[in-house]
């Protein structure tokens, strides 16, 4: 079956798919209609929603939720997920699961409500205290709002972490065909470790405090272990890269506008592919390094350089050291074909 939706709905239909029996939130532009969806459907699916009095609460209402053994989620713009980072890092810290979308908006402070990639830093770098991780997804199409916040519930399950879904506000607005999953996620099993109020589950500990030092440092070594293990669901897409004598690395919504100009830049004579990361966290290094080895590259992002600072640190992380041009937007501008066309050319020169 298909539905012609917007992106933030494409969410909530990819996290009833996904199993989600509970969202917590509260509304703010560009990712309003993932509430008001959630709103409408997880009730009349025999679901729950719970409109929050802020993101502090909607977060700390997730994390009671996942040390239940729900499937939980939210969701939010910029300035929401930053009230939200110190709950992240409490979820992260007592091993829970949990789906947080952030439908990114220009900033810092209240910016607009235009698309950018501001948030990247936050997200894949841990924007609350403490060495932890989340996994991060990153859509380029409603479909993918769909089928990846679908995956980060698996995800969320399977690494028993919080899982981002990184979009931006051009994502969450614009309206494409969604074919609906083919059918709903099998329940997993949280007897072992949550907290149900039961006799059976009375053993288990919810908790992120080890007052000792080597019991702290015990646990933050399991979470890297665990961060480390995290790399065998790393995932990235190549287009037009076989014979590429360069490189557009992009992520999201600039992936798809990388696509076309490379697609133009060939019908110029110069021979442009894409390469682009699908999860941010983990990063598909060796996958990009190996792809940009013997070639020009260029990063594409709604961001002051953040993505392209990572793309360089992973690259010296597997022993390759190139430069790496950026061409971008800020401030909720969105970088046209045209633009990266006319930097690409001018690389090429």
């Amino acid at each position: 079956m298909t539905k012609f939706v917007k992106g933030n709905e494409a969410v909530v239909i990819g996290a009833l798919y996904a199993g989600c029996d509970v969202y917590f939130g509260y509304p703010i532009t560009p990712a309003s209609e993932i509430a008001h969806a959630a709103a409408k459907w997880f009730p009349s699916v025999g679901r729950e929603f719970l409109q929050a009095e802020c993101e502090t609460d909607s977060i700390n209402m997730l994390y009671g939720a996942a040390a239940a053994g729900r499937l939980t989620m939210t969701a939010t713009s910029g300035p929401g997920m930053s009230l939200m980072q110190e709950g992240i890092s409490y979820m992260a810290g007592a091993n829970l699961p949990g789906v947080i979308v952030n439908v990114m908006r220009a900033g810092p402070g209240l910016g607009n409500v235009y698309p950018e990639q501001g948030d990247y830093n936050q997200a894949v770098k841990g924007g609350g205290h403490g060495n932890y991780r989340c996994v991060v997804l990153a859509p380029a199409s409603v479909q993918e709002m769909c089928d990846l916040t679908f995956d980060a519930f698996a995800l969320a399950f399977k690494y028993m972490t919080p899982a981002i879904v990184l979009a931006d506000g051009l994502q969450g607005q614009m309206m494409e065909t969604l074919v609906l999953p083919e059918k709903e996620a099998e329940r997993p099993d949280t007897t072992s470790w949550a907290v149900h109020g039961t006799p059976e589950t009375r053993k288990n500990l919810i908790t992120s405090i080890y007052l000792d030092a080597p019991a702290q440092e015990a646990h933050n070594l399991r979470l890297q272990a665990k961060y480390a293990k995290m790399s065998e669901d790393v995932r990235s897409e190549r287009y037009l890269c076989d014979d590429a004598d360069l490189v557009l690395v992009a992520y999201g919504i600039c992936s798809r506008i990388a696509r076309t100009a490379a697609e133009m830049l060939r019908k110029q004579g110069i021979k442009a592919g894409v390469f682009r990361p699908v999860t941010l966290s983990p990063f598909p290094a060796r996958a990009m390094a190996e792809t940009l080895t013997g070639r020009k590259a260029m990063v594409v992002e709604l961001s002051a350089g953040q993505f392209r600072d990572d793309v360089l640190l992973h690259l010296a992380l597997e022993g390759r050291y190139q430069p790496v041009a950026l061409c971008n937007r800020m401030g909720g501008m969105v970088v046209s074909v045209d633009e990266v066309i006319a930097a690409a050319v001018k690389l090429m020169a």
